[in-house]
């Protein structure tokens, strides 16, 4: 009790600091963890003035090893978007969506009036039900995807398997192992699957217009940033705020970092690791299925890529 009233004193003394309804949610606070046995950093517990937690105005929506995360930490040096710090999932699993559509929002981070919310969950983009569920949150919202040579995205999250496996102290396979089965292409591998971008594209397509869908070319992102991100800027129609100076090439880790409020940050060490050599035989292999899917998807998009 000594120890509340103490808390209490010091909260009052600081009233000519702070906004009375502040310091008011502040007391409420502590009393409460104080009540259930806790400790809380008040000050950490509270939003910022004047922001709420609202739905996200934009999703990015996928695909998984596009370039994802960059994107969205890219997205981050904007003034005018808050992002989401963690990935939602939420259409992807029914015991998340049974929860609500309040229940999602509660994860968006707050933010001031003026900004627009990002949440970025790269399985939403290849999951059956996302696109019939985001559209029921919201009819208008604005959706990102984010695209690479789909060839070297099966690498790349054939890598990412490979390097999560080692980790954890389980077996591992060569990449042709699991490309080829029986002398031919092993189309039910799921990486591959992840790669058919125009038979997910039309499953998005049944539920929302291309115009509400901005595609990010993921292999430019990465050789040159800044046209793509003010592309996407036009796109959610936020002003132009990001500009060449936010990014620098790292010459050790070989890609572009970021440069913003006099910090600079890489993307986690776990972006941008060497891929395995594949078995040229093998990889044309997967070229040559995935042409006329990639041909089929310029077509739904009216646009093409350079892809091999």
């Amino acid at each position: 009790m000594a120890c509340f009233l103490a808390s209490v004193f010091f909260l009052v003394l600081q009233s000519y600091a702070a906004p009375p309804e502040l310091l008011q949610a502040a007391v409420t606070l502590h009393t409460l963890d104080l009540e259930a046995g806790t400790s809380a950093n008040v000050s950490g517990d509270l939003p910022p003035p004047g922001t709420s937690k609202r739905a996200p105005h934009s999703i990015i929506i996928g695909v998984r090893k596009g370039g994802t995360r960059a994107l969205l930490e890219m997205l981050d040096i904007h003034p005018e978007v808050a992002v989401a710090a963690t990935e939602v999932h939420f259409f992807d699993w029914d015991e998340n969506y049974a929860k609500g559509f309040e229940w999602y929002r509660d994860l968006m981070p707050y933010s001031y009036p003026r900004q627009i919310t990002v949440e970025k969950t790269p399985g939403y983009f290849t999951s059956p039900l996302a696109p019939e569920r985001i559209r029921a949150m919201n009819s208008s919202i604005k959706l990102l995807l984010i695209l690479r040579d789909p060839a070297e995205r099966v690498v790349s999250d054939y890598t990412q398997v490979y390097f999560n496996r080692l980790e954890s102290h389980k077996p591992v396979q060569a990449i042709e192992n699991l490309l080829v089965r029986n002398g031919a292409l092993n189309t039910r591998y799921k990486a591959i699957h992840r790669s058919l971008y125009d038979v997910h594209m039309r499953n998005w397509l049944r539920h929302f217009p291309l115009e509400q869908i901005h595609i990010v070319d993921g292999d430019t992102l990465i050789h040159d940033p800044l046209p793509e991100l003010q592309k996407v800027e036009r796109f959610l129609n936020l002003p132009p705020r990001i500009v060449s100076s936010n990014f620098y090439f790292n010459q050790t880790k070989g890609f572009y970092c970021i440069r913003s409020d006099g910090r600079e940050r890489c993307l986690h060490e776990s972006k941008g690791r060497p891929h395995p050599a594949v078995n040229s035989t093998v990889l044309q292999k997967l070229r040559s299925y995935l042409r006329e899917h990639n041909h089929s998807f310029y077509r739904l998009v009216k646009r093409t890529f350079d892809w091999q």
